[in-house]
């Protein structure tokens, strides 16, 4: 037998039903607030990646010589991609712009529950828009898709934060020190015992009675005390992120989120909001899926200066959340009707399956040739609603037989009355 490559998963139609039901809940979401769907490439240049993060990030990709001399990767994610999408044609689109957009992307990381090498996400990204609402709408969207999949305040919350006020302690307080490998050091801050949180901050140039001040600052969540530590910079992110919470609250979506300045992200283009959403529930020991304002990439690929903010929930944990919630489809869901065929009839039953099927019901009938017992038998295992007998002794009398497959209750009706004027006919429909 072939093995499957260690994380990439196969998945079943069990779980591939709350893949897509996640899927439709997350983009009829983001639909519901303007955005609209784009289609983006599996392939694209490794140096878009190495320009965005440096030539370290080969080493997580899945990159390669194309038969064309070129050096490719599969897209470990899309922020880069849609960036590029948006200088191409920046000058013709109306501002902002706002993209959904869900697919598979491939990251070369360590596999462990929720997270694989092969993995889907719904990004969800608006380009144009500087303004707090910007913001606080892609946490609208995020929190009222989570909503609408059932999970609520008391099982996810968002904790939010903003690069500026790190970068901005960072530059006011320890102007030598690396302040990316810093701020990389704090997004870390829950994972790393105390003295390894000390010995990266300490490594990336921070003096060691300022990573007590730092820690200090950053726990306790004082915005009046993180402001007046941070100077004018932090100041103003300060007075942004307060900006975006209000606007947060009159979309109604404040009950779910909570302010977190060690939430850093890792990503090197995040300039403004940050946050990452979190099961309280226990479900998943890492973030959901995470967001933020990247406000300078899209000048730095060569478009004009474009603010940007986006978020990309993902799939598998979010699977996991949900499955904890016990929310959604638990197995695959059934056809509408099994149309059962008796002798030679298919002439007769095949027009009710498609008028069934063109009124939108999904319709199912034997293709293997089977016996009575033996159609009736998937019918009740497949789980269809509804069960329409179409046999040759039926015929002659000018009727085929409705059968109820949850109460077993059965009734007779005339051949041309099915579907006739119902739109969804049941056995009650033909009864009495």
């Amino acid at each position: 037998m072939v093995e499957g490559l260690k994380g990439f998963r196969t998945v079943y139609p069990d779980e591939m039903a709350r893949r897509r039901w996640i899927i439709d809940t997350l983009e009829t979401t983001a639909r519901s607030y303007g955005f609209v769907e784009v289609g983006t490439p599996a392939l694209e240049r490794t140096q878009l990646y190495v320009d965005k993060s440096g030539p370290g990030i080969v080493d997580e990709l899945y990159s390669f010589t194309d038969k064309g001399g070129r050096d490719v990767t599969l897209t470990p994610e899309l922020t880069p991609t849609v960036a590029r999408m948006v200088v191409d044609r920046q000058q013709a689109m109306s501002k902002p712009i706002k993209w959904v957009s869900t697919r598979p992307f491939w990251r070369y990381e360590q596999v462990q529950r929720g997270r694989f090498r092969e993995f889907y996400q719904t990004n969800i990204d608006i380009f144009g828009s500087a303004e707090p609402t910007a913001d606080a709408e892609v946490l609208a969207v995020a929190a009222d898709g989570l909503a609408a999949l059932g999970l609520d305040a008391g099982q996810v919350e968002f904790r939010i934060s903003h690069r500026a006020i790190l970068t901005g302690l960072l530059e006011a307080r320890c102007p030598g020190a690396d302040h990316q490998a810093a701020i990389r050091a704090i997004d870390k801050r829950d994972k790393l015992e105390q003295q390894e949180y000390v010995d990266a901050l300490t490594a990336a140039g921070v003096a060691p009675d300022e990573v007590e001040v730092l820690d200090r600052l950053l726990t306790a969540g004082d915005l009046d005390a993180v402001a007046e530590a941070g100077g004018s910079t932090v100041a103003t992110a300060v007075e942004n992120l307060q900006a975006v919470l209000a606007a947060a609250a009159e979309l109604g979506v404040d009950d779910v989120c909570r302010v977190d300045l060690q939430t850093a992200r890792g990503l090197d283009y995040y300039t403004g909001i940050v946050f990452e959403c979190f099961d309280t529930m226990g479900a998943v020991d890492r973030s959901i899926f995470g967001g933020g304002r990247y406000d300078d990439l899209i000048e730095a690929m060569g478009g004009q200066p474009t603010p940007a903010v986006g978020v990309a929930p993902g799939l598998a944990p979010l699977s996991l959340a949900c499955a904890t919630a016990e929310v959604g489809p638990t197995g695959v869901p059934g056809p509408a009707y099994y149309v059962l065929t008796v002798g030679d009839v298919r002439a007769t039953a095949a027009p009710i399956a498609q008028a069934l099927r063109a009124r939108g019901h999904s319709v199912e009938m034997d293709v293997a040739g089977r016996s009575f017992g033996a159609q009736l038998e998937y019918a009740d295992a497949v789980g269809a609603d509804t069960v329409i007998i179409v046999g040759e002794r039926d015929l002659e009398a000018g009727e085929v037989t409705i059968k109820d497959m949850r109460t077993g209750v059965q009734t007779s009706a005339p051949v041309d009355a099915v579907p006739g004027p119902h739109e969804r006919p049941t056995v009650a429909d033909y009864s009495g």
